[in-house]
This record gives C-alpha cells, structure tokens and sequence, in this order.
C-alpha cells in the first residue's frame, strides 16, 4: 500500500520528510565532516544499502496526465544506531539518487539522530543549515545559467492595410 508523502502519522511529524529531501541532496563533502563520529559506530543494519531502479513519472507542462518518464538509479538503506537490545532506538531511512552506498549511510545516520531530541538542535545548526545554504547557492547559479541563455521572442505587427489602399487615399 501508499502513503501519500505528505500525510504525516502522528509518530512522523512532518519536518522529517523535509530533512530526508536535504539529506539525500546533501553533498558528501558536507555529511563527511558532520557525522563523522557518528559514522564511525557499526550500526545495525535493517536493511542494507542496496541500489535499484526507480521508475520517474512526469507530467507534460508540469500540470498533464502523468508518464514514465524513464528510470534513475536509486539506493536506500535503514539503520538502528543503538545497540542490539535496545528497541527504542530511532530507525534511520534513506533514499538517495545514485550508487553511493557511503552517502546512503551517512543521510540514514542523520535521519536516525535527527528524531533524538537532545541532537536535532545541534545537527540542525551544524549540517541542515549548510546543506540548504548550499542547495540554495546551486538553486541561484542555475537559475542565473537559464537566465542568461533566456531568448526573448516579439512579433512586430504589420499595418493592415496595403500599399494600394494608402495610393486611393492620398488621390
């Protein structure tokens, strides 16, 4: 069965939904340095980062019926960080774009210290703000590249009468 992704199950409140966006777009460069004593601990793997396919649908002017657009790689995996005993633990999920087995851990790793109270203040300053100031930044370049290949289209309009009619006037 489907869930819509944006109805929110009391035990999911809905900022998780936005932070998994940003961690499966974060760059490594910025996960590494942020979670690297947390990705140091062996978690305990619910599932495995595994990569597979997943069909893209689109939509023609963005407002159509839907299509298969085509398929994109994807891998995901789910982690517990606490250890084997310990059930209450938060479940940390991730699903990013590509192969990187590596990037798919680190984003569950935050994911699953992220529902802790006690870390989220300090993960939210230390790895949230920089991964949207930085998908901001790539947001405004692009936007910049589109506008500078931006080509204005003007038809000029012709005046509706011929050249004959302007002679029969002036006689």
């Amino acid at each position: 069965m489907f869930h819509a992704f944006d109805s929110h199950p009391a035990d999911r409140p809905p900022q998780r939904a936005q932070w998994m966006a940003l961690l499966a777009r974060a760059p490594m460069a910025l996960l590494e340095p942020a979670l690297c004593a947390h990705a140091r601990k062996t978690p305990r793997w619910l599932r495995a980062p595994e990569t597979g396919l997943m069909m893209v649908q689109g939509r023609a002017g963005g407002t159509g019926e839907r299509f298969n657009l085509g398929e994109v790689t994807v891998t995901r995996c789910a982690l517990r960080l606490a250890e084997p005993l310990q059930h209450e633990a938060p479940v940390g999920v991730a699903y990013v774009l590509g192969r990187s087995h590596r990037h798919a851990q680190l984003a569950a790793t935050a994911d699953a210290l992220l529902q802790d109270p006690a870390q989220h203040a300090v993960l939210d300053a230390s790895l949230l703000a920089p991964v949207r100031a930085h998908l901001a930044r790539e947001r405004m370049a692009r936007r910049a590249r589109a506008q500078a290949s931006k080509v204005e289209f003007f038809t000029v309009a012709r005046e509706s009468g011929s050249a004959g009619e302007d002679e029969e006037e002036g006689a």
